[in-house]
């Protein structure tokens, strides 16, 4: 059998969570591959520029460093060569240095909307070239002067100068390869003036390093490259939270502010629609009746009674529009009170026994005797019941059997049972059932009057009270609606009272 619960209530159609992170996935992949098409080096142009942004901000913060590496090495080439010679070398270090740090704070003085990307590239492999080629004017000195050590000593700064140009150029790798091939050079031209095997394997060693050099870089270039998506990522989530919850406050306030304009709606029509309805329901009642005298036509008097309880089928779906309204705008007041449950059925299916007779149905009934009092609203109650009843009767065929049930619940609750023996709903038809205004295919076929706000009204009833409901429906068998009340509702017995005592008898306390 199919069940349904308050989870089960469709509350209306559109996009999944899955449909809508696949969309979003898919803008996005388009929006990558676009910028991918456009950028030179195969990346989204955001990150063409934090590429850039890190290789300027590497080479501003490495500014002072390598004016000191470079005062260093030419107060040491100071001891083998002239000092002319060393402070030319010098002012042409200095200002490839000064260069490239002026060109990288210029870049990012700029606007990053309004940056050209590939001549900024472009220079910043022209500058590292130059820088590395001054650098690499070292070599001259082991040419000029006498002895191992000044080439050993040559050696030495082309190999710390290799490791810090690809260091610092690793986030545009085509820097890194130009500022390296220089230096790269300067020292395979050493071999020239190698004397035996160890300088050669010296050299060769100094030149596989700057190799190796290279790969490191290339491997915190892929590492900048991740760090940067990761990132990207992180913000895109973000900004879609933010957008989410944008879109959420925008629909609550739209929500609000319908539901305010229902209600305003609702109050005005309500007294705008009874008015008139009124007036109605009393003329034609006072014709139906023939209160001043016999009609002239016979007919009069039948579209009299037509009228009268047209007036009352629309004067109860206005009720029932205006209830279910307060029950979802949580204004429907409990009006509480003890209650006995197998006596409020008992009403209502004596109120509703004279249809049941009508097509020939007959009322089975099983209810505990001994159940106490229920703290509730017996108005609601009596509600409930009715609507249950009456949909129990207009579905069930004549000669059908309606089973009504009045008991205790495995929690210590109580319950109301009201089955029938009519066709059935089909499990897909069951969310239609519940929803508001929502009828199944069998009150379609048959024309059955109604309308689709019974059940919705008695699943937000019972939920004010804080029970159950269930629909258990399958085709052929029949519909079962089952009602239940919590434990805390059920009243204890009476107290003992004490006739001698000055105190008055207690009220009766709800169950904990």
């Amino acid at each position: 059998m199919s069940e349904i619960t308050a989870q089960m209530v469709r509350r209306g159609r559109g996009p999944t969570a899955e449909e809508a992170a696949r969309r979003r996935k898919l803008a996005r992949d388009v929006r990558s591959a676009r910028e991918r098409l456009t950028s030179s080096i195969g990346l989204e142009r955001a990150f063409d520029y934090e590429l850039l942004r890190v290789f300027a901000q590497y080479r501003i913060g490495a500014f002072l460093p390598l004016m000191l590496l470079a005062l260093g090495v030419a107060a040491a080439s100071a001891f083998w060569l002239p000092v002319p010679w060393t402070a030319l070398w010098l002012g042409g270090v200095v200002g490839c240095i000064g260069a490239v740090a002026a060109l990288a704070r210029r870049f990012l003085r700029q606007d990053p909307d309004a940056i050209a990307l590939r001549p900024s590239r472009r220079r910043a492999v022209i500058g590292e070239v130059v820088q590395s080629s001054a650098w690499s004017l070292l070599v001259v000195f082991a040419f000029s002067a006498e002895g191992s050590n000044v080439r050993t000593f040559v050696l030495f700064v082309l190999l710390i100068v290799a490791a810090v140009t690809t260091m610092l150029a690793a986030t545009v790798p085509l820097a890194a390869a130009a500022g390296l091939l220089p230096l790269s050079l300067a020292t395979l031209s050493l071999l020239a003036m190698a004397r035996g095997l160890e300088p050669v394997l010296l050299i060769c060693m100094a030149v596989g390093a700057q190799l190796f050099f290279l790969v490191l870089s290339n491997h915190l270039y892929r590492s900048t490259v991740a760090a940067l998506q990761s990132r990207a990522e992180k913000d895109a989530i973000f900004g879609e939270l933010e957008q989410a919850k944008a879109n959420s406050d925008e629909a609550r306030r739209r929500a609000e502010e319908a539901n305010l304009a229902k209600s305003r709606f609702l109050a005005t029509m309500s007294h705008e629609l009874r008015t008139p309805l009124n007036a109605i329901l009393g003329f034609s009642e006072v014709m139906k009746n023939e209160v001043f005298g016999p009609h002239a036509a016979p007919s009069y008097q039948e579209y009299s009674t037509d009228i009268h309880d047209s007036g009352m089928h629309l004067l109860n779906l206005i009720n029932e529009i205006l209830d279910l309204s307060r029950i979802e705008a949580g204004r429907y007041e409990l009006n509480e009170e003890a209650v006995q449950l197998a006596y409020v059925v008992e009403e209502c299916r004596h109120m509703m026994a004279l249809r049941a007779r009508a097509k020939n149905q007959t009322f089975k009934e099983l209810v505990d005797p001994s159940l106490p009092r229920l703290w509730a609203d017996e108005r609601a109650m009596r509600q409930v019941v009715l609507n249950i009843l009456s949909n129990a009767i207009k579905f069930t065929p004549p000669g059908g059997e309606i089973t009504i049930k009045v008991g205790w619940t495995s929690s210590g609750g109580q319950y109301v049972s009201i089955k029938d023996t009519g066709p059935g709903i089909p499990e897909d038809e069951i969310p239609t059932v519940m929803s508001s205004f929502g009828r199944g295919s069998l009150a379609i076929k048959t024309a059955e009057q109604g309308s689709g706000l019974g059940l919705p009204i008695v699943k937000g009833l019972v939920d004010l009270h804080g029970g159950g409901f269930q629909l258990k429906s399958k085709p052929r068998e029949g519909t079962e609606v089952i009602v239940t009340f919590p434990a805390s509702r059920v009243m204890d017995a009476l107290p003992a009272v004490d006739v001698g005592g000055d105190k008055p008898p207690a009220r009766p306390a709800r169950a904990a």
